[in-house]
């Protein structure tokens, strides 16, 4: 169970979803069964039915910003930007305007420190300092950046939605690739399974008696990282900057003392739960960064029962997701959603493991 090829599996590239569903809440739900393995078919909309009366729905309200930015060089050649530490930065915004940030880049020849960058009339960037996988950019602007951003930034979906314009306004990723209840920016990727609340369901599920409390897990760009090693006990996770409030530390901790579960929406929301719980599960307020890995043999000590999408063969959630349900049976419910044509991955369709 630690081989890269144990967590492999047959997708037709047909099931990747390329756009969300017309309404967010009508994408289908796999409900699995942790201790038998039952399978049953649902859709999303009907969540209510399978959550009670005194659970605490767990939600990431971290915000997608539009990071990934097109410019060229003073050289004419084109390059490719992705702002991977929007949150922390935010906070250094100099006198003068100016701003560093960590970046990806891509481009036919890497910059070197000195090198000028222009995304347009209002945006402006020099590379300050080359890291081993990313570069530091001092950007300025007259505007406020937040506002630039917007203007000149796109959506950073994962590579496997295909656009042939990433900025062809006829998507709407600005709006479909965030969840409703996203507050604080900071991710450079969706926490994907919150996309299929809408603001009714949440309404709807208020009314039956669960409480929905937030925390922030800023998803960075090692979710897009593809593990390397052979053995998955070699992999070492990319650190996320997080923040548990005092109000959700009492409200989950109130859950554990009463026996009532805690039901995690997506993986980010089970990593930074784990990550902070102690042995009984009980979490304290804080902030800080966030790098658990979670695979086969982790014992779970807060979450209950978690909603999550279909994610990718070999990656760290499907190990995640493995080490919750059990291998054979999350590998087993693939096949059936593959049998089944459910859609995959960020855009696709959802699993209530429980």
């Amino acid at each position: 169970m630690y081989a890269l090829t144990d967590y492999n599996y047959y997708l037709p590239e047909g099931l990747i979803a390329q756009e969300p569903v017309s309404k967010r809440d009508q994408s289908r739900l796999l409900h699995l069964n942790r201790s038998s393995g039952e399978i049953s078919h649902h859709q999303f909309s009907s969540l209510a039915n399978h959550l009670k009366k005194g659970d605490v729905l767990v939600v990431n309200n971290t915000a997608v910003i539009p990071a990934r930015m097109f410019g060229r060089k003073e050289t004419g050649g084109k390059i490719e930007i992705l702002i991977v530490n929007y949150a922390e930065a935010t906070k250094n915004i100099k006198s003068d305007g100016k701003i560093e940030f960590e970046c990806l880049v891509k481009a036919s020849k890497s910059p070197k420190p000195g090198t000028r960058i222009d995304f347009g009339a209002d945006l402006k960037a020099t590379v300050s300092a080359v890291h081993e996988r990313t570069f530091t950019l001092e950007f300025f602007c007259e505007q406020p950046f937040d506002e630039v951003m917007n203007n000149n930034g796109v959506m950073p979906l994962p590579p496997y939605i295909k656009r042939e314009q990433a900025a062809d306004p006829k998507w709407k990723d600005k709006t479909s690739y965030q969840t409703v209840y996203a507050q604080h920016k900071g991710a450079v990727a969706a926490p994907t399974a919150g996309l299929h609340f809408s603001a009714e369901m949440i309404a709807q599920i208020k009314d039956m008696g669960v409480s929905i409390v937030n925390i922030t897990l800023h998803v960075g760009y090692g979710t897009f990282m593809p593990i390397r090693c052979s053995d998955i006990r070699d992999h070492q996770m990319h650190s996320e900057y997080f923040i548990i409030s005092d109000n959700t530390a009492e409200i989950i901790n109130s859950a554990k003392t009463d026996g009532r579960r805690v039901v995690a929406v997506g993986t980010t929301s089970v990593r930074t739960l784990e990550y902070i719980a102690d042995e009984r599960g009980y979490v304290h307020p804080c902030t800080g960064s966030c790098d658990i890995f979670i695979y086969p043999g982790y014992s779970f000590k807060c979450v209950d029962a978690m909603i999550t999408n279909f994610h990718l063969p070999q990656s760290t959630l499907i190990m995640l997701v493995s080490a919750f349900a059990g291998r054979e049976n999350i590998l087993n419910a693939y096949r059936i959603a593959v049998k089944e044509k459910y859609r995959f991955f960020s855009y696709g369709d959802a699993m209530f493991i429980e």
